[in-house]
């Protein structure tokens, strides 16, 4: 789509947007085909009316007016992620309709958008980043799994079934049943109305269960203990470390174990502390983020915690009253979470343009050749789908705003962690100051050579 913005009064733009017209024709189509189940013409099955009968039917002024309300949000909202826009309220459309199904069609939007926001000099900000250290405890945890994985099981006498056995038990139900079934404690092997109602149970022990499935409904069996065993660990010797890794010695498994916890307690030190990195722009440049985009935001992020929760064969509805919670409060949150990633595109945004940085198309195509390798996906394929869809200039967006964070996190002042949490903790007048006005920004508006303030 070729675009062109105008810059207004008062943090406003009109966008003007040429829709190609192989778009237009896709549209028009589209529209038919729902008219056609909806519209009733005699002697025609719902879906089955033939498109110059359709025409005849409603009229081509509601056949086109159908095709561009039904898609010119999509195109509006493509059009102003292509440009970098951040509206902060639904556009006004002017447009006539297309005059054909087969030719380009232009439309103009007008809306008020997130001004660009004040960068300070970010190499004077201090944010706090954590010490990496490996707790012992952790390392320890890894020796006992691996000390799990070659256990001896063995059988106990005298005591009930533990939180940590392995049964042995028969379970018979109305659909099946199941004899000398191995069941391991902990691991989610079964329903966990299934291991609370083991636990405690001694060998020989018949209990009756009832448990709720995923549709609802209630199935209930009986749970006979048959044989209770438990795990008895190996020493932390060398022994372990030559039967459960490939290492001859203890002292050299440990290593490695704190070698690799280490570098993950690395990476999430790192993770962390660039997003306060982040943060801190966004506090120091005193932006608000507001608008459709974190409205849409938050529908993103809510359609995402249902599919998590709905994956696990419980409604989102369910989940909620298990776990507590006010559909409100989860929608406020998320809601916070995303004006909290939206302030962050737009200070690294603004830092992108400000250091003049760019991604060309070899970046991209190398990062989408990489996931294509590691899914198994045909590469060129996914190259061809991601331009089709525009989803190769958002990939674009994500590395230029990525690369304006290493350069942020690169350059701000670390200082430990506890030293910025007890700052943060002190009281100061400026926390309560009213944000300052910003002025608009556009894309058509020049770089500022790298190092300049906004």
């Amino acid at each position: 789509m070729e675009t062109h913005v105008e810059e207004l009064t008062e943090n406003r733009v009109r966008l003007t947007v040429q829709v190609p017209s192989h778009d237009v024709h896709h549209a028009v189509e589209h529209a038919a085909e729902d008219l056609a189940q909806s519209v009733k013409v005699p002697g025609f099955r719902k879906g089955k009316v033939p498109r110059q009968v359709l025409l005849q039917r409603v009229g081509r002024e509601r056949l086109m007016t159908e095709a561009v309300e039904s898609h010119i949000g999509g195109w509006f909202w493509n059009a102003a992620a292509r440009t970098r826009l951040r509206p902060i309220e639904q556009p006004q459309y002017d447009f006539e309709l297309p005059a054909s199904a087969d030719a380009d069609w232009e439309f103009a939007a007008t809306f008020a958008v997130q001004a660009k926001p004040e960068l300070p000099d970010w190499k004077e900000l201090e944010v706090g980043v954590a010490e990496v250290d490996v707790p012992e405890d952790l390392v320890q945890a890894e020796l006992d799994a691996l000390r799990s994985t070659v256990a001896e099981l063995v059988p106990v006498e005298g005591r009930p079934v533990a939180s940590d056995d392995t049964v042995i038990l028969d379970l018979v139900s109305a659909e099946e049943t199941r004899r000398d079934y191995v069941v391991e404690l902990g691991r989610g092997a079964v329903v966990e109305e299934i291991e609370q109602g083991l636990v405690g149970m001694g060998a020989g022990e018949t209990k009756e269960m009832s448990f709720e499935l995923a549709d609802g409904s209630t199935q209930s069996l009986s749970a006979t203990v048959k044989e209770i065993k438990e795990k008895v660990l190996p020493p932390v010797d060398d022994d372990l470390a030559r039967a459960a890794s490939e290492f001859d010695s203890i002292a050299e498994l440990r290593e490695d174990i704190e070698s690799r916890l280490r570098e993950q307690i690395e990476d999430e030190v790192e993770t962390r502390f660039r997003a306060d990195a982040a943060d801190a722009l966004v506090a120091a440049s005193k932006v608000d983020a507001a608008g459709p985009l974190v409205e849409s935001r938050t529908r993103e992020l809510l359609r995402g915690v249902a599919r998590q929760v709905e994956a696990r064969g419980v409604p989102l509805e369910t989940f909620l009253a298990m776990t507590g919670q006010q559909p409100e409060e989860l929608v406020a949150r998320l809601q916070e979470e995303a004006q909290r990633s939206v302030a962050r595109e737009l200070v690294l945004e603004a830092a992108a343009e400000q250091l003049g940085l760019d991604v060309p198309d070899a970046e991209v195509e190398e990062l989408v050749r990489e996931q294509a390798e590691a899914v198994g996906d045909d590469a060129d394929e996914m190259l061809v789908a991601l331009r089709e869809s525009g989803r190769f200039e958002s990939l674009r967006d994500d590395l230029r705003l990525r690369k304006a964070l290493d350069r942020i996190a690169s350059e701000v002042k670390r200082i430990p962690l506890a030293q910025a949490e007890a700052r943060d903790a002190i009281w100061t007048p400026d926390k309560e100051k009213p944000p300052t006005e910003t002025k608009l920004w556009t894309p058509d508006q020049p770089q500022k050579p790298e190092g300049a303030r906004s």
